[in-house]
């Protein structure tokens, strides 16, 4: 099971990772701003997001305690800034949500877990399942960003 959950982890991994490192630096602060689109993430703050909530789910799924600081907004630490940082962040969150995925077995995926959303209870196939959904919900908002910036994604390049 947990390598069904691993591979769909190496998708979202490759497709946000290669979009990440084809954003040049100085776009990272971009964000649109026309229509109703005033006050949402940079390009930047999208790819801490996805890293900062999949440690988080991670470090759930595992039953350890989050290794990196959700931040404000759920944007990560406030100390890591540029393109190279941002990067290398991504990467060991991914890193870390593979470690979770291959602890999911059939005899745990359904234990439930306090949810990191507030108050209740979820299952641990939940918290892993939520890595990918999350991560293809931001990269396709990213995409737009890229592509508003003239940069075409890497997976949407002729091969």
């Amino acid at each position: 099971m947990g390598k069904v959950f691993d591979g769909q982890i190496k998708t979202a991994e490759s497709e946000v990772v290669s979009l990440a490192e084809a954003m040049p630096a100085d776009k990272y602060d971009f964000a649109p701003t026309g229509g109703e689109l005033k006050g949402v993430r940079t390009f930047g703050q999208q790819m801490m997001h996805i890293a900062a909530v999949t440690y988080s789910v991670s470090a759930f799924a595992l039953g350890e305690k989050n290794p990196s600081d959700l931040g404000a907004d759920e944007n990560g630490p406030s100390t890591i800034k540029g393109k190279d940082a941002i990067v290398q962040y991504l990467k060991d969150a991914f890193a870390y949500a593979h470690k979770a995925a291959s602890n999911l077995t059939s005899g745990n995926a359904m234990d439930m877990l306090p949810s990191p959303f507030g108050s209740g209870k979820t299952t641990r196939i939940s918290m892993v399942s939520l890595i990918t959904w999350h991560t293809f919900d931001h990269y396709g908002q990213s995409v737009i960003y890229a592509r508003m910036c003239g940069i075409i994604p890497p997976a949407s390049r002729p091969r």
